[in-house]
């Protein structure tokens, strides 16, 4: 976990395992095995297409210049309405390339969040992944806005980008041959002799362009780590934003609210700090970028200004030497106008793929992992044996812990609170590989968890007292059977409403929907975690007595802090604490299969 930290922490402009190189290679490496190559092939191709097209137009932009203004220059009326028709001929066309571009630049957008995104949740959303990754440390929190808003910048700067710098040896090596010969027609007198300087204007633009970028890259390294830290402070904010909504109800209660909003302080003050930081350190860089756009309009005038007033050149040559000379300077300086950009792109590319190399790392550990072994065994039967079960770090949570419940058996499991009831489940799950033995297990279709707080996906009320399954699974006779059998035949008339289910039902309510589930999943084998904890004791004993009817043949084992369940379980275990790690026992069992109502 201190590792994962540390990787987080790391420095995004560099480091061994952090350089763009090395992001940049596993990136292409997941992009060649993806679905989304092929797309963002063929719209990389039309770019590149549009893109000779546009420098071709650029090319005869830059002749109809010299004769455009040589007409001025001349006087020459029919001339200048001539070159003014063919203008709008050529800007038409440059406007439609242009269009174009930035369609595609669009669409390079799209495929690439399509591919990011669906690249990072795949990895994600592994079997126990999600749950395992908050024990990651940093790098493990707020992956929401990893694979949302991460992703989302990181594909659209790359998109801009990308365009950009496949643009750019366009146009440089389009207008350096252009700018080189228009040079070789320039002409100095110095101390009474003649002299010419071979490509003397694109040598001026190559060192123009060097010292902005230098100086760019000086001023403006800051910002990339400025960056990356401000979208780890948003993430936190943003974090704690949804985990007051979605506690909005405790707080009330508590009445802490002026609590909540002083705590809420730092989080804010934490990315108005970055944010300040960041403000400054950009202005710096204006300085630089914005003095340097302000150069470039007078810069290629100076330079070629010689000539003209030498007369080796026309006035229309003099546009043409000096459009040029833009050209190949705005290529060259795509560094400096395009560095804050490059910033935020680096530093998205970092948290992107921080995130991604753990996801990966997870893959590598859980084979090289000598921990909890999970087995498929036959349906309705658990077996756990010689069990361990540790903390990441290595601390013993329970010491050793054997089990064999065949299919059918009832047995109840409980111990105090801390002593590792929950953390049990979680490793017969396969959520927990921290530790060591084996845990024999029935298939997974064949098992159902239910716990205090039960999951409802977003969407329908039928969606969620279908889940896992698909709402089509069940007829409707079988759903609203289920939901009276639960108890919750007030809500059968909204099955196909769409609504925050989580937040609409009670929670007892929400524990009568995870029984309705049984009923139409029939598991073998079902494992309870306090899955009636918000139930009266009356309506607990109906939904067992479904462990009588519909649900006779299923295995089950309970874990509750509540007592009444001993004349209902056959068997009872419990988890003793330990020095070394609690110790499970059984200590005995009742005959009679029914759960008294009168506790």
């Amino acid at each position: 976990m201190a590792q994962a930290e540390d990787r987080e922490r790391g420095d995004p402009a560099g480091g061994d395992n952090a350089t763009v190189w090395h992001d940049l290679r596993w990136l292409v490496t997941a992009l060649k095995g993806s679905p989304s190559r092929w797309r963002i092939a063929g719209v990389l191709l039309a770019i590149i297409a549009i893109l000779i097209a546009n420098m071709t137009g650029q090319v005869f932009l830059n002749r109809w210049n010299g004769q455009f203004f040589d007409a001025i220059s001349a006087k020459d009326f029919d001339g200048f309405l001539h070159y003014t028709g063919v203008f709008f001929g050529l800007a038409g066309i440059l406007l439609t390339l242009v269009v174009a571009q930035t369609l595609m630049q669009e669409l390079l957008k799209i495929e690439l969040r399509r591919f990011l995104t669906v690249h990072i949740a795949d990895l994600w959303l592994q079997r126990a992944r999600p749950y395992q990754l908050a024990f990651a440390g940093a790098i493990g929190a707020n992956p929401d806005q990893r694979v949302q808003e991460d992703t989302r910048k990181l594909a659209e700067f790359t998109a801009e980008l990308a365009t950009g710098l496949l643009q750019q040896p366009f146009l440089l090596t389009t207008f350096v041959g252009v700018l080189w010969n228009l040079s070789s027609a320039l002409t100095f007198h110095f101390g009474g002799k003649d002299f010419v300087i071979p490509g003397y204007m694109v040598w001026c633009a190559i060192l123009y362009a060097l010292l902005g970028s230098a100086v760019t890259f000086l001023v403006g390294k800051p910002l990339i780590r400025l960056n990356a830290e401000r979208s780890q402070k948003e993430a936190e904010l943003r974090f704690a934003l949804v985990r007051l909504t979605e506690s909005a109800e405790s707080i009330g209660f508590l009445r802490g609210e002026g609590d909540e909003r002083s705590a809420l302080n730092t989080q804010i003050n934490a990315v108005l700090g970055m944010m300040r930081a960041i403000a400054f350190k950009l202005a710096r860089l204006t300085w630089v970028t914005s003095g340097y756009g302000w150069l470039s309009l007078i810069v290629p005038v100076i330079v070629a200004s010689p000539a003209y007033f030498t007369s080796s050149v026309s006035f229309g040559g003099l546009m043409r030497l000096v459009d040029a000379f833009s050209q190949v300077q705005a290529s060259l300086r795509w560094f400096v106008d395009n560095f804050a950009k490059i910033a935020d792109w680096r530093a998205a590319l970092f948290r992107v793929m921080r995130f991604e190399e753990e996801l990966r790392r997870g893959d590598t550990e859980a084979l090289d992992r000598d921990g909890i072994r999970l087995v498929e065994g036959a349906d309705g039967a658990l077996l756990i044996s010689d069990l361990k079960v540790t903390l990441p770090g290595g601390a013993a949570i329970i010491g050793h812990a054997a089990l064999a419940l065949a299919p059918g058996e009832r047995a109840q499991l409980s111990g105090p609170p801390g002593s590792g009831k929950s953390t049990l489940l979680r490793a017969v799950a396969g959520l927990w590989p921290w530790g060591a033995g084996v845990v024999t297990t029935p298939p997974e279709r064949t098992t159902m968890f239910l716990l205090a707080r039960p999951y409802l996906p977003l969407g329908t009320l039928r969606e969620a007292v279908t889940y896992p399954a698909k709402p089509t699974a069940f007829d409707e006779a079988q759903v609203l059977a289920a939901l009276r059998r639960c108890g919750l035949e007030g809500w059968a008339g909204q099955l196909d409403v769409t609504a925050r289910w989580d937040r609409d039902l009670t929670i007892g309510d929400q524990q009568r929907l995870a029984f309705a589930r049984l009923i139409l999943h029939r598991p073998a084998l079902i494992f309870m975690d306090e899955a009636t904890s918000a139930i009266d004791e009356a309506g607990e004993a109906d939904l067992f007595a479904l462990f009588d009817a519909e649900l006779a043949s299923a295995g089950l084992l309970v874990v509750s802090h509540r007592g009444g369940f001993e004349t209902f379980a056959e068997r009872r275990f419990v988890l003793k604490p330990a020095a070394t790690g609690s110790l499970l026992a059984e200590i005995g069992a009742a005959a009679p299969r029914e759960l008294s109502s009168n506790r």
